[in-house]
């Protein structure tokens, strides 16, 4: 795999006015339910940071690894982007107590809730950033977990050499099929591994297939019965698994996204100028040429474009 990403065509325009004003590239590939390339557009055989769409697979590594969970709302809680709602915050503060410890066990970052309206409701209410309330904490949380019942140091946890760390790339390599060839630090503070759109699309081709090991069905299954602890009321991965029947999402940062139906096939898409705008408009594209088809695909084909407060354009997939 080619280490240098090159860049995608065009997979979106904003039209407003009857007016092109701009254009959204990106790559995107498309898999049949045997993990054949179906479709594909642009670069989706070099190397990207799939960002948050890598957490299914972590937490899978953090499953084998020792991860004393069992409830599926913790599970998808350890995969989530989540949007610091007070059910996201109840349970990671949960997860933590029960292991005696708090929220500066964690090296996410001090953060507000990434959802607008949890994140206006803590400044309405005077207060300020928490490593909780970061998006990622239900993530960090299962890794500390993780750490204790494996006996592993919680100190430095984080850092690529620890030996966490070391146990999800392994799982990450071995469910995309690609060795990661880049290393990066994720906004989290955690690594973040590279991959191919073609290979993060097959690591969830086999995130769903029926005959996975327990704990990849356990983390799908818990995604899928919990979609909005992924990501929020609002979120768009949590919409869309609310609408398709078994159908798992999940965004990342930089306009990433991958989804995947059983017996269906699966999608993993990047807009490169990471505009999360562009994606699901694409996405609904590419789930469509799967044969794909809920009235939750209609909410998202087309963004509508204001002028004065009135719709006057939209955000449509050129692909």
């Amino acid at each position: 795999m080619d280490k240098t990403y090159e860049g995608g065509v065009p997979l979106a325009e904003v039209v407003r006015s009857d007016f092109v004003e701009g254009v959204h590239r990106g790559s995107v590939v498309v898999l049949d339910a045997a993990g054949g390339t179906l479709v594909a557009a642009g670069d989706v055989t070099s190397a990207i940071f799939p960002r948050s769409s890598n957490k299914p697979m972590q937490a899978v590594g953090m499953l084998r690894a020792g991860l004393p969970l069992t409830e599926p709302a913790d599970l998808a809680l350890v995969a989530a982007s989540h949007a610091g709602e007070e059910f996201h915050l109840s349970r990671v503060a949960g997860l933590l107590i029960g292991a005696g410890l708090d929220g500066d066990a964690l090296h996410c970052p001090p953060d507000l809730p990434a959802g607008e309206e949890a994140r206006m409701a803590v400044l309405r209410a005077g207060g300020g950033p928490s490593r909780i309330q970061m998006n990622c904490s239900g993530k960090h949380a299962g890794m500390v977990l993780t750490c204790r019942s494996a006996g592993w140091p919680m100190d430095g946890y984080w850092r690529p050499e620890h030996p966490l760390q070391q146990r999800l790339r392994d799982t990450v390599e071995e469910f995309t099929g690609e060795e990661a060839v880049a290393v990066g630090v994720d906004g989290c503070g955690a690594p973040v591994l590279s991959a191919s759109l073609s290979g993060l699309a097959a690591a969830y081709l086999r995130l769903v297939v029926a005959e996975a090991d327990p704990m990849t069905s356990a983390v799908a299954d818990a995604m899928r019965a919990h979609p909005e602890i992924i990501g929020g009321t609002q979120a768009d991965d949590t919409r869309l698994m609310r609408g398709v029947p078994n159908l798992l999402a999940k965004v990342g940062a930089e306009g990433v996204i991958a989804a995947a139906l059983p017996g269906v096939g699966a999608v993993a898409l990047k807009i490169d100028d990471g505009a999360s705008r562009a994606r699901m408009p694409v996405l609904v594209s590419a789930l469509r040429r799967l044969g794909v088809d809920a009235p939750v695909l209609a909410e998202f084909a087309e963004l509508p474009l204001f002028g004065g407060g009135l719709p006057v354009g939209a955000l449509r997939p050129l692909w």
